[in-house]
């Protein structure tokens, strides 16, 4: 098997989407693993806004890895984004690409991109282009369900989380630690 240095072979996008559980445990196991490996990881978070555990655990691998949250952390199902939610998601959009522009961190998670682009938070085209124009090196990460059909044949990798069985058919509700 074939090595690759720091930022050699950095720059791929990876899509974790579908209807399982892990998308974004998955992503952030890829940040936990870029880490020890000596890289840098900026995770943008469109729909959480409240205390979770990556959030609490983030704050110790600082600055290594960065997590700034832009939703109001309520769901946007069947309702409009409310303008709060909307100036959330507008201003961590420019934070973003000034992120990615300015290329500091190796890896770039942008966690729940789908949902956000689906309730009319972030536009797709904005996303193609950030991923179009990303400086060299620059590892983007997008996680979600139902992720736009153009993302993922602009990914390199993409996985598809089935879910087969859940806690929640059973009745048990979201726990600390293990959903948020």
């Amino acid at each position: 098997m074939a090595v690759a240095n720091r930022h050699l072979d950095l720059g791929l996008v990876q899509v974790y989407t579908g209807n399982g559980k892990g998308k974004t445990t998955a992503a952030l196991g890829q940040a936990l693993r870029a880490i020890g490996r000596g890289l840098t990881v900026y995770m943008a978070q469109f729909i959480k806004g409240q205390e979770t555990g990556e959030l609490l655990a983030v704050e110790r691998l600082a600055p290594d890895f960065t997590i700034r949250q832009f939703g109001s952390g309520k769901f946007i199902v069947q309702r409009e984004p409310s303008q709060d939610e909307r100036d959330l998601a507008r201003t961590g959009w420019l934070e973003i690409v000034k992120v990615v522009d300015d290329g500091q961190h190796d890896i770039v998670i942008l966690d729940e991109i789908s949902h956000a682009i689906r309730v009319g938070l972030i536009e797709l085209e904005q996303v193609l282009q950030l991923i179009a124009q990303r400086p060299r090196g620059v590892e983007i990460i997008l996680t979600g369900r139902s992720m736009p059909r153009e993302l993922l044949e602009a990914a390199d990798l993409v996985t598809d989380m089935v879910a087969i069985k859940h806690p929640y058919d059973q009745g048990i509700q979201v726990r600390k630690g293990i959903e948020f």
